[in-house]
């Protein structure tokens, strides 16, 4: 029997290996229609995945343990029960500022366009503009949305640097924008990308949970196969107008590096958690108690469906 999985994800080249099991029709294989839908922040993707208009949730894993701990940029009345199962990306975050900044230092008391102060990759951002010089407190913050608009935002002026993803950190990179730091300078592990749902949900689904997995992790094991690297960067092209032709180059370089890019098996590392947990700590409510990493994951999915393969 086929399932509907809703999926909302942020936009990005990490988004590779599911436009490749779509083309390669193995989300229907392993019994999966896939309805995907790109959101335009974080706050609009966790509202909507815990009204349940979705399904999964292509995101940050720092989004999951934020609505765990009640710290999200959306406030509900009873933390959603929002969990991780599966692996994406350690993910390689980038500085793109305007052509006039010539460091990270450059950016005290500018203006700087993040998704929300609070969640996703923002606590990395505030680590790397301190690593740089630039303590909390001396820059405006500015809740603007997902990589695409805060990208424009700098591109027109609006904002003197935002935290980017591929293929925007290349896209800004060839028209001049500055590119000061990234987080693999100062950062080893870090669970960037993940798959979430709603326990209540995922229980309910299984088969539909474990064949998703699956379906992930044939699109990964393609798109991370080198024999494959001149088709891939052809679908992404497809799939991502935004990149031209003479950038997919270092979009994929970056894809494509288990350092930097997509996380061979779809594998969620305990010490690329650890980092997210030790970043919130640091730089998010003060005095609030984070939970051990197993508390943000339910690895049973990942392995019943590796099993199963």
């Amino acid at each position: 029997m086929t399932r509907t999985v809703k999926l909302i994800a942020f936009p990005g080249a990490p988004n590779l290996p599911i436009f490749v099991a779509q083309e390669k029709g193995w989300f229907a294989r392993h019994g999966v229609t896939l309805d995907m839908t790109l959101t335009p922040n974080s706050a609009y993707q966790a509202e909507a995945l815990a009204k349940g208009e979705f399904d999964v949730a292509g995101s940050a894993f720092d989004n999951v343990v934020a609505y765990t701990e009640g710290q999200g940029a959306v406030a509900f009345d009873t933390p959603p029960d929002f969990f991780a199962f599966l692996g994406a990306t350690q993910i390689e975050l980038a500085i793109v500022a305007a052509k006039d900044v010539k460091s990270v230092a450059d950016l005290a008391g500018k203006s700087l366009a993040l998704d929300a102060p609070g969640t996703g990759f923002a606590f990395v951002f505030y680590h790397m503009l301190a690593q740089g010089g630039v303590k909390p407190g001396e820059y405006e913050r500015v809740a603007v949305g997902a990589t695409p608009t805060r990208w424009e935002s700098v591109r027109d002026g609006k904002h003197a640097a935002t935290m980017t993803i591929e293929p925007f950190t290349s896209i800004a990179k060839a028209q001049g924008f500055c590119v000061p730091a990234r987080s693999t300078d100062t950062i080893r592990d870090y669970q960037g990308g993940i798959f979430a749902a709603r326990r209540s949900w995922a229980t309910q689904n299984r088969e539909a949970v474990v064949g998703f997995i699956r379906a992930y992790l044939d699109g990964l094991e393609w798109t991370l196969d080198p024999a494959n690297r001149e088709e891939g960067s052809q679908i992404l092209l497809r799939n991502m107008p935004d990149i031209k032709p003479p950038v997919v180059g270092s979009v994929m370089n970056s894809l494509l590096s288990p350092r930097s890019g997509l996380t061979p098996k779809g594998a969620i590392t305990i010490e690329g958690i650890r980092t997210v947990l030790d970043l919130r700590a640091r730089y998010g409510k003060p005095g609030a108690k984070l939970g051990a990493p197993g508390k943000y994951i339910d690895l049973s999915y990942y392995d019943e469906a590796v099993k199963g393969a």
